[in-house]
């Protein structure tokens, strides 16, 4: 375990969000080397968007005990400016959250809290994405942040495979309800969407998302879905290869049909 580590922590749901309050104090207990760069504003869903054709912008920020920047750019723009800009050098490990909201199954491919996380990975540096499942501006988040502390311990301590990092969500449930801690898999869940067509004011139409959550394998009890509905906390390890090897050998046939 490195002692006195350099972390570098962000989120997607703006510098000012209490999420990430709670995950600097946690971290603070572990570190006195923290250094904080999220976004001035809220990102929610912005996956691995980058900033690319226009300014981006960094400003000190008043975090108690820690470094702290506001970036005017997405959770990965937060995570590449750190390392090349502020801190100069690669950070033992990048904490990005606690999420306001689920991360789990497929809304991982959406979330620029797990973003980050895998954006610190791809550079080879450990990270861990951490998600409340609840949405709320007033969220508690004292249940979990123990689990939290631990579960950065347990990284430090023991390394990630390389070009790997986890994805941590916590059941919104009191403390005494937590069933413990599940290490699984990604769940195939999906969102089934539509669009609301509404009329604004001046009586012109606009789109409005909306849609259900829905679980493809409700049966499945090694999943994270399963996990979390059954207030497990659920840590599932993702890395940003997205080659489905079961269809190389499918596809080699290509090769030789011209």
């Amino acid at each position: 375990m490195t002692e006195n580590p350099l972390i570098l922590i962000t989120n997607d749901d703006g510098i000012s969000a209490p999420g990430i309050l709670n995950l600097v104090n946690v971290a603070k207990k572990i570190s006195n080397r923290i250094v904080v760069v999220a976004p001035d504003s809220p990102q929610s869903g912005m996956g691995h968007a980058i900033t690319m054709n226009s300014m981006l912008r960094i400003k000190p920020f008043e975090i108690e005990g820690v470094e702290a920047y506001s970036c005017s750019g997405t959770p990965v723009d937060c995570v590449k400016i750190a390392t090349i800009k502020v801190l100069k050098k690669r950070p033992d490990l990048v904490l990005s959250g606690i999420n306001h909201g689920s991360n789990s199954s497929i809304n991982v491919i959406y979330s620029g809290t797990m973003s980050a996380a895998v954006e610190a990975s791809i550079e080879g540096i450990p990270a861990i994405g951490f998600s409340l499942c609840n949405t709320s501006i007033d969220s508690d988040f004292e249940p979990i942040l123990d689990y939290v502390e631990h579960i950065i311990r347990h990284t430090l301590k023991n390394p990630l495979k390389k070009y790997t990092c986890l994805n941590v969500n916590f059941p919104a449930v009191a403390k005494e309800l937590i069933s413990g801690i599940k290490v699984c898999r990604q769940a195939n869940a999906v969102w089934e969407e539509n669009f609301d067509e509404r009329l604004d004011p001046a009586g012109n139409s606009y789109f409005w998302l909306t849609g259900k959550f829905v679980n493809r394998e409700l049966k499945a009890t090694d999943t994270d879905e399963w996990a979390l509905s059954n207030n497990f906390i659920s840590i599932v390890p993702i890395h940003s290869d997205l080659t489905a090897y079961e269809s190389l050998e499918t596809l080699k046939s290509l090769e030789n049909e011209r």
